[in-house]
């Protein structure tokens, strides 16, 4: 049996590694990524600030799969024909017997005129090194900045992450004193993270902003952005030098260009409990891929739940056991919610940290904690020396 999976980084990896561990020689795997290389996207916040360089937490994608005897094409997916089951590709037709999209995002940098040309973005290789470039200008000539979110968007963990670290870089720098910093956000409140935030997230992220001098705008959506301010749709205008804001994440162009598919009008997949597509039972998704509604109800400014780090890699698992299953004529699948994943995370805060922890990510949850550790990063850094370590020896079934 042949299994494709499209994307190679957290969800798709896992998918491909957990997959040939479970069934072995009874599948052949193949993984199609445009990009040769891993990255642990958690450590891209810290490129700005030279804490890491981009081939610190870069990986080779075919060395670690070849390992594992799992096949890789370096190739970009450009359509899905779910009847001939064939991915066409910039290197040709590939065909398949079950087929795992696990592809990311694609950033909507569109969101807003002015955020794609003005504002810049932490969470790609050249984002986090166009931000470095610019940091090193900024020292010689500060001025105020503005960091958040946009409206729709659903990745606000990085934005806080990259705030913080941004100000342990100005005190570092001599500088705080200079620069006016504002936080604007779609979110209800402090700490909402799109996933109704967790117990003492609003009262400890207000005190982080008075500790740490930081404005602070909710319910902000941004109606454009220029070189020197930032205009919310209320009217207000911001003045910023140096702008970053994380984008809403929207459905990449293969999804949107496959239409049988019938993705959502954001180019999300609709799939069951077991991250099976609901029309073709030999097609799943992981990771951002999944269409997610959150329960609860939209705020006054519109934005979404996050989909990237922990869920990714669970829902990668999920899927690899459900093909396995599949391939052994069980009949049973692994069903999990999306919502039922825990919410697992350690929040950078500038040599800081915030350790996040629930049983679940959306309500009702059984419990919920945030544990604040003021003297250092270790546990982040931690994570990211065993993350790495998991994945360039292929032990995907590690949690």
């Amino acid at each position: 049996m042949k299994t494709v999976i499209i994307g190679g980084n957290f969800a798709g990896l896992t998918t491909a590694l957990e997959l040939k561990r479970k069934l072995k020689d009874q599948v052949d795997v193949l993984v199609i990524d445009k990009s040769p290389v891993f990255t642990f996207i958690p450590s891209l916040i810290w490129v700005p600030f030279k804490r890491r360089d981009i081939k610190d937490i870069t990986l080779d994608r075919k060395k670690i799969l070849h390992k594992k005897r799992i096949d890789f094409l370096q190739a970009e997916a450009l359509k899905i024909d779910p009847k001939r089951q064939v991915v066409s590709t910039t290197e040709g037709e590939i065909s398949y017997d079950q087929l795992v999209i696990a592809t990311g995002p694609k950033v909507d940098f569109d969101v807003a005129p002015g955020v794609r040309e003005n504002a810049y973005y932490v969470g790609s290789h050249e984002g986090a090194m166009k931000i470095r470039k610019r940091l090193e200008e900024f020292a010689k000539n500060p001025g105020p900045i503005v960091v958040g979110a946009t409206q729709y968007a659903g990745c606000m963990g990085a934005g806080y992450e990259f705030l913080f670290n941004l100000d342990h870089w100005l005190r570092k720098n001599n500088i705080r004193d200079r620069v006016k910093l504002t936080w604007i956000t779609p979110e209800p409140y402090l700490g909402h993270f799109g996933i109704e935030g967790m117990t003492g997230a609003e009262a400890m992220l207000k005190g982080f902003f008075k500790m740490f001098d930081v404005d602070f705008r909710t319910e902000a959506a941004i109606k454009e952005v220029t070189p020197t301010d930032v205009i919310l749709e209320s009217g207000e205008v911001i003045s910023s030098v140096f702008t970053m804001v994380m984008p809403p994440f929207v459905g990449v162009d293969l999804i949107k260009n496959s239409q049988e598919l019938e993705s959502t009008p954001t180019g999300y997949l609709q799939v069951d409990d077991t991250y099976r597509h609901k029309k073709y039972p030999n097609i799943w998704a992981a990771g951002i891929a999944v269409n997610v509604v959150p329960p609860f109800k939209p705020g006054k400014v519109p934005f979404s739940s996050p989909k990237t780090g922990f869920p990714s890699d669970e829902t990668g698992k999920i899927v690899a056991e459900n093909i396995a299953r599949v391939v052994r004529g069980e009949k049973r699948l692994k069903a999990k919610k999306w919502g039922d994943i825990p919410a697992i995370c350690v929040m950078d805060a500038g040599n800081k940290e915030v350790i996040i922890f629930g049983n679940k990510l959306f309500k009702p949850r059984a419990f919920a904690i945030m544990l604040p550790n003021i003297f250092g990063d270790f546990n982040k850094v931690l994570f990211e020396k065993y993350f790495l370590w998991k994945t360039r020896n292929g032990y995907s079934f590690l949690p």
